[in-house]
């Protein structure tokens, strides 16, 4: 699976401009996209006391009276921005109380890149090193402890029911911390093109398998399973040794990226298969 410092599809995203950010930011009251409108949704620009400082982070949920599971998104690398926020929306519109926090607020808020972001271009990720080694598993840890809290304080979050976590690119092996950390109440883990699950590493994330609960829908972008063919199969082993019922798939001709909206290899129908097979994990997991 693809190293998650470098992302091997060609991005250019114009929507994390500040100016498109502010737009779509703004604590109010919305209706989920025309194209995926389900229920209105409610959208707040929030902030979280973390053990390292305060997060900021948004948090979406269905208007009007109820409770609903909760469920953490974690972004891919350049974070916080409005093609993640997009999802948190959606995701939301279909019933959930849903929290997209920013992965380096230790250093600086979201959005955390200006204008238009071009992964084919050596100094465009440079500029995401610094901020990406601020991200480390104990910090992840933490974090995942006091973004579930945060979730849990939520009136509208039902916590009777369990919790679920997806993550993209670097965010796949932060969902499976998340699940080991807060292993009482995530039932559900979904990894898109995530990379790094398995590693030869003490702080590899399948290592953390036996400390969890929940089920596990892996979903693998074409060009990162011709990278390493065996990742896959080396993941199913350890997590039927854990015990944990999982679904390990490779997308065949989706390149890394292809969920999020902005990438040039952004694939609509590659993408909507996947959301379909978050929305029947969440369904079927979070009760």
């Amino acid at each position: 699976m693809c190293d998650d410092d470098i992302h091997p599809g060609l991005v250019v995203d114009p929507t994390v401009s500040r100016r498109a950010f502010g737009l779509m930011a703004v604590a109010a009251t919305g209706v989920a996209g025309a194209a995926h409108a389900a229920a209105a949704v409610v959208e707040k620009d929030v902030e979280i006391k973390t053990a390292d400082g305060v997060a900021d982070a948004a948090l979406y949920y269905p208007e009007g009276k109820g409770s609903w599971p909760a469920v953490l998104i974690w972004p891919d690398v350049v974070s916080l921005r409005p093609a993640f926020r997009e999802m948190g929306r959606r995701l939301a519109s279909q019933g959930y109380v849903v929290l997209v926090p920013n992965l380096y607020y230790r250093v600086k808020r979201a959005p955390v890149v200006d204008g238009a972001f071009n992964f084919g271009n050596p100094e465009d990720r440079a500029k995401l090193t610094p901020m990406r080694a601020t991200v480390t598993p104990e910090g992840t840890d933490r974090d995942a402890v006091a973004y579930l809290a945060f979730l849990d304080a939520q009136p509208q979050t039902n916590k009777k029911a369990k919790a679920g976590v997806q993550g993209y690119c670097m965010g796949g092996p932060l969902s499976f911390r998340t699940a080991a950390a807060v292993p009482n109440r995530i039932a559900a883990v979904a990894s898109f093109h995530g990379g790094g699950l398995i590693t030869d590493q003490p702080t590899s994330p399948h290592l953390l398998l036996p400390k969890t609960n929940a089920e596990y829908l892996i979903l693998v972008a074409d060009n990162d399973d011709k990278q390493d063919p065996t990742a896959k199969e080396k993941l199913k082993v350890a997590m039927d040794a854990a015990k944990r019922s999982s679904k390990i798939e490779v997308y065949e001709g989706a390149a890394h990226g292809w969920t999020v909206k902005g990438s040039q290899v952004y694939n609509e129908p590659a993408a909507e298969r996947a959301w379909a097979e978050l929305s029947a994990l969440y369904k079927r997991a979070l009760v």
